[in-house]
């Protein structure tokens, strides 16, 4: 797939001003509480500014869904959200007919006199079949909701978040792949439904298998890694203002502890969120080893992890929380 966009040489006419830099897309994303580092939004920027889907691979829970989120957000872009899993198909994915209002519609008309016959040439059952089958009666489902220009006409294209593509099978993929290289939809009774302007295209993946070379070759790869100190603390700072600096400086120092230790899943940033306002509702303003035990379940969603942390491995990672 070519690039739609501009040259590197100048911003794209087509971004709004809170896209016309690397340094401006990072402000505007951190006005909206995400704060992604220097890399990550270079990455989104060139996304953009290139007209090409990004690919983001990582971990879960370490903000791979809410770069769309915030995205939508800062852009005041519409967001669509397509969630993968085993056995998605086309008619979850891209469109199916409501087949309920045909039939309704068909009875209706039945009522009213006209005719319906199962074939034929008939002109009648020609003008009623066509009625049947337009616009009025699809479903739009995600991938083809993006690229209609009917569904969101007047507006800037939206923003279309493929999430955990990994879980989907590779027949879909293999599908996904051709609807990123042309963004257009063939509905046999309408015709081809192409994009007049492309959408922007994030794809997520925790990496449960690996995608197709040829889905990679078309999108701008980041791999989003867990974040260090310095900026898990400013994200709890903006998203959980009622920590107060000690507990929040604490309790993302254990998490970085505890994400060394071998785990089936370590806790990722939503986790570390979830807990630090889980111990502000319990009133805790200091981290104890008991307030840690009774709230591990916020942190660790395995019961061999929490077995494996509780007791000694929840004092040494508290006593090096506490000591840095």
């Amino acid at each position: 797939m070519g690039a739609r966009g501009p040259t590197e040489d100048s911003p794209s006419p087509a971004l709004p001003a809170a896209a016309a830099s690397i340094e401006a897309l990072q402000a505007a994303l951190g006005e909206v509480g995400y704060l992604a580092e220097r890399g990550l939004a270079t990455s989104i920027f060139l996304a953009l500014k290139l007209d090409r889907p990004l690919l983001l691979e990582g971990e879960a829970g370490v903000g791979k869904t809410e770069v769309a989120k915030a995205l939508a957000t800062s852009l005041d872009r519409r967001l669509i959200r397509l969630q993968c899993y085993e056995g998605l198909d086309l008619a979850s994915a891209v469109y199916e007919w409501d087949y309920a209002r045909q039939l309704l519609h068909i009875r209706l008309l039945e009522a009213s006199g006209e005719t319906v016959s199962a074939g034929g040439e008939d002109s009648n059952t020609e003008a009623i079949r066509r009625r049947i089958y337009s616009p009025e009666f699809l479903l739009r489902r995600p991938l083809l909701e993006a690229i209609d220009p009917e569904a969101h006409a007047g507006g800037a294209p939206p923003i279309l978040l493929i999430d955990e593509l990994d879980r989907a099978d590779e027949e879909f993929e293999a599908f996904l792949l051709e609807v990123l290289s042309d963004f257009q939809v063939t509905v046999p009774e309408l015709g081809t439904i192409a994009a007049t302007a492309p959408p922007i295209v994030v794809i997520t993946s925790n990496r449960t298998r690996d995608l197709h070379d040829a889905l990679r070759r078309r999108c701008l790869y980041r791999w989003v890694d867990y974040p260090d100190f310095e900026r898990e603390l400013a994200i709890v700072r903006a998203r959980v203002p009622g920590a107060g600096e000690a507990l929040s400086r604490r309790l993302v120092r254990f998490v970085q502890v505890l994400r060394g230790e071998e785990l089936y899943k370590r806790p990722g940033v939503a986790e570390t969120l979830d807990w630090a306002a889980g111990l502000i509702a319990l009133d805790r303003q200091t981290l104890t080893a008991e307030a840690i035990e009774a709230t591990l379940g916020l942190l660790l969603k395995y019961q061999d992890d929490i077995e494996q942390v509780s007791g000694a491995t929840v004092e040494r990672a508290l006593a090096e929380a506490n000591s840095a």
